[in-house]
């Protein structure tokens, strides 16, 4: 029996080394095909040109971010599903600003049906470079079946907006509503103390609280007035409107309706938000009227910004030197982790590689974080410290938030720019300890034991928070903060007393900041990277973009899903069915997630609650 047993796993392994080497074999010869169609599409096959005469066409799919990530796997399975996509606004800028100097380039096309949105501040970028392009002379033209607010801000640039004769346009203004889980957590025995400094950090208070604080309601009320206000003055330029009758539109979008008969696209159309209506077939006879025909068939002479820009880049020669633009996305942690959040020992390493590498002339940091972990934002902030040190320009730029930590590591820059519509500030520290001795008890379930020393179990979420623990934290957040104002301080060239009274946790926006000191100059990363070269002495240079390199896995990942992409596959909706219900899940799954990522030693946070829609 024991002999049959050594044959029978004898066979299961030959038979297994029979399929390893068919694989092997079976991968080899794909690579090899692989590789020589590589060679004949390089040597035999024409690169692609751009043709006399196109239209750019900026048709932006899902978020607008800094830097794209890869969603992990079981997103696709989640509510909701995977992410419509992501575009690189540095990808889509430069496009832009290329193609306003190319003799090949006739107009611009901006489609927005499949834009999911990305932030004021990034939007405004790219609409500061689409009017730049219009100042070459050239027509910028934009449709959408439907306009959400995000879009419409997009397209309200262009110097002609269509809109689909039964579409709409949705200006709702600004909004920021919490959930708040006093009550519950009380009903569950859960207590969850708080340990901050500054009156409007308002991140621990849907946990304490059951609705929002005076000082919470007052700093946003004027944060969302300050954003409200620079998109409807964009749009009213644009538009060549008041900007009372903007706002007169948005407040009153009954009497708009009520006087179109109920027809939303005509009231658009009657408050001068757009020129004209237009079907999908007339769209495109417009497009053939501006940019004419391609070489066959009847549609308009276009090429997407992808093709064009890696057209254009194929054609840029090399620089001497170069500028690094290292972009911090994402929460703030501690550790090494890939593209998605700002690891302190992934971007320490990142910066320490910059200030190493001898063609490296300047470093932007170009942030897009409403903080996390102290600990991080520290240690990112001194190794920015000692590339200036080395004598190296270093250039803070604001995206869309960049507040609490986000604004720690940006205290480590020669400059800080900023962005009008930015978020920032939020200058204050908390920490958050959560206790589940009630609900055990309800439980039946009894914690006792021993300890050597007054705080050797006092952090146990079993048992009752000690008093003197308690003071610990109060006092380790109290000389956090007066660290924090230390820091601004020692960057902005102000005493503590002057931080501390724009601190205390309150956000600002860019344009607000720029007014207190904590910015120095209001610019998009264009201007920030000029003014890190302008500092090095450079006048010839290119840009290069050091990032945290993926797992294995990750990659395997990402070019699966390419591949996916190019067979067809609509893999952005391989999840479940999508609605207000699955969007809430989405949320709160969303948000568990990113609790679950502070990792700060210390157990002492730098975070904004300050994301807008």
């Amino acid at each position: 029996m024991i002999r049959g047993l050594f044959r029978f796993i004898y066979n299961v392994l030959r038979m297994f080394v029979r399929l390893l080497d068919l694989v092997v074999r079976g991968a080899f010869y794909a690579l090899l095909i692989f590789g020589l169609g590589v060679l004949v599409a390089f040597f035999f096959h024409p690169g692609p040109e751009v043709p006399q005469g196109s239209a750019l066409v900026l048709r932006p799919v899902g978020t607008i971010v800094e830097q794209a990530e890869l969603e992990p796997p079981l997103a696709l399975l989640r509510a909701g599903g995977a992410p419509a996509g992501q575009m690189r606004l540095a990808d889509l800028v430069e496009a832009v600003r290329s193609a306003r100097d190319d003799a090949r380039i006739s107009a611009l096309v901006i489609e927005t049906d499949e834009l999911v949105g990305g932030g004021l501040s990034k939007l405004a970028e790219l609409r500061a470079a689409i009017a730049h392009f219009k100042t070459s002379g050239k027509p910028v033209l934009a449709r959408g079946e439907r306009f959400t607010q995000s879009q419409y801000y997009l397209a309200s640039v262009a110097d002609e907006v269509h809109l689909s004769p039964d579409g709409f346009v949705l200006l709702r203004g600004l909004a920021r509503y919490g959930t708040y889980f006093r009550d519950a957590l009380d009903r569950l025995g859960v207590k969850v103390h708080v340990f901050r400094v500054g009156e409007y950090k308002s991140f621990s208070e849907p946990f304490t609280r059951n609705d929002m604080s005076d000082e919470d309601r007052l700093a946003t009320r004027d944060l969302l007035d300050g954003l409200w206000t620079i998109m409807r003055d964009d749009i009213a330029a644009s538009r060549k409107l008041a900007p009372e009758a903007v706002d007169a539109h948005v407040n009153d979008i009954r009497g708009a309706l009520a006087a179109s008969g109920g027809d939303a696209a005509k009231a658009a159309l009657a408050a001068g938000l757009v020129d004209r209506f237009s079907t999908r077939d007339e769209w495109r006879q417009r497009l053939v009227e501006a940019a004419g025909k391609a070489a066959e068939g009847d549609e308009p002479r276009t090429i997407d910004v992808a093709l064009y820009s890696a057209v254009v880049a194929s054609k840029q020669p090399a620089a001497p030197a170069s500028v690094a633009v290292i972009v911090a996305q994402g929460t703030i942690v501690d550790g090494a982790e890939p593209a998605g959040v700002v690891a302190g020992d992934t971007f320490a390493r990142l910066i320490r590689e910059a200030r190493e590498n001898d063609s490296i002339k300047a470093v932007v940091l170009r942030i897009d974080s409403p903080g996390g972990s102290a600990w991080a934002s520290e240690l990112i902030r001194r190794e920015l410290e000692l590339t200036r040190a080395a004598g190296k320009p270093v250039i803070a730029s604001m995206s869309s938030v960049a507040a609490s930590g986000g604004y720690w590591i940006a205290a480590g820059a020669d400059e800080i720019w900023a962005a009008p519509g930015t978020v920032t500030g939020s200058i204050g520290i908390f920490g958050l300890f959560p206790e589940f001795s009630e609900p055990l008890h309800r439980l039946g379930i009894g914690v006792d034991g021993v300890a050597t020393a007054p705080l050797a179990g006092a952090l146990d979420p079993r048992r009752p928070l000690d008093a003197d623990a308690a003071a610990a934290m109060q006092l380790s957040i109290e000389h956090g903060y007066r660290r924090f104002l230390e820091v601004v301080g020692k960057a902005r060239n102000m005493t503590s007393d002057e931080v501390d009274a724009v601190a205390r946790g309150r956000v600002w926006t860019g344009q607000a900041a720029h007014g207190l000191g904590l910015v120095d100059k209001l610019g998009g990363l264009e201007d920030a990277i000029a003014a890190a070269a302008a500092r090095a002495g450079l006048t010839d240079y290119e840009r290069v973009w050091p990032a945290a390199v993926d797992s294995f896995e990750q990659r395997l990942l990402r070019r699966l899903l390419s591949l996916g992409q190019d067979l067809g596959l609509d893999v952005a909706s391989a999840g479940l069915a999508s609605g207000p219900l699955a969007a809430l899940l989405g949320e709160v799954q969303r948000s568990t997630a990113e609790l679950l990522r502070w990792n700060d030693p210390r157990h002492l946070y730098l975070h904004c609650l300050c994301e807008t829609p």
